[in-house]
């Protein structure tokens, strides 16, 4: 797969990204939408140019380590708006001043509370990071993703009466967890949980 410019190769990776979650939200099954989103996503990591794998490496790379699915783990979640605002700047190494806005608050039953937040940034998004009691061991030390709409991470739900899908066994790791090429916003403390959440990507 040749691409002209690398530009190109990660405007196809966002691409593919989009309909990946497509597929995923027609999907009424969410023990399949994982395991074709687990599919799909290995599919670009091992064999799409734009992956954050570096290149030498994703001859011999077998793909992202997965938990098994837990389906008491997905939530349809209500964002609770009732917040003070609030804001968060993420220092990038090459973009800049990465600025987000807060949305609202996720109560999860049994995980914890997870802010939801808006990205300032040009063309702007949903943003919903986590970092569980299980980081710097078996997940990335800087946390995962779990929603990420500019990017096109997106379960689902209901919008207009201020509903997510939240669903934990999708939580994967983010470029900079590959290679110290990508810089990444991290999760922030209110995006922490006091839980162990061996679903969604391991590092490694």
């Amino acid at each position: 797969m040749d691409f002209a410019a690398p530009a190109l190769a990660v405007a196809d990776w966002r691409r593919r990204v989009f309909a990946l979650y497509q597929s995923v939200r027609a999907e009424r099954d969410p023990a399949k939408a994982h395991a074709l989103w687990r599919a799909g996503r290995d599919d670009l990591l091992i064999n799409h140019p734009a992956s954050p794998v570096p290149a030498e490496k994703r001859a011999t790379y077998g793909g992202a380590p997965v938990g098994p699915y837990r389906p008491e783990l997905r939530f349809d979640a209500v964002i609770d708006t009732d917040v003070k605002p609030d804001r968060w700047e993420f220092e990038s190494a090459t973009d800049g001043v990465i600025p987000f806005s807060l949305v609202g608050v996720l109560h999860l039953p049994g995980v914890g509370d997870l802010d939801v937040w808006w990205l300032e940034s040009y063309g702007g998004g949903i943003f919903v990071p986590l970092k569980d009691s299980l980081a710097g061991r078996s997940t990335y030390g800087g946390g995962r993703y779990l929603i990420d709409t500019v990017k096109g991470a997106d379960l689902g739900g209901d919008l207009h009466v201020g509903r997510l899908v939240v669903d934990l066994n999708f939580a994967y790791n983010p470029s900079c967890a590959y290679s110290p090429e990508w810089t990444c916003p991290l999760a922030p403390a209110t995006n922490r949980v006091d839980v162990e959440l061996p679903v969604g990507e391991f590092s490694g």
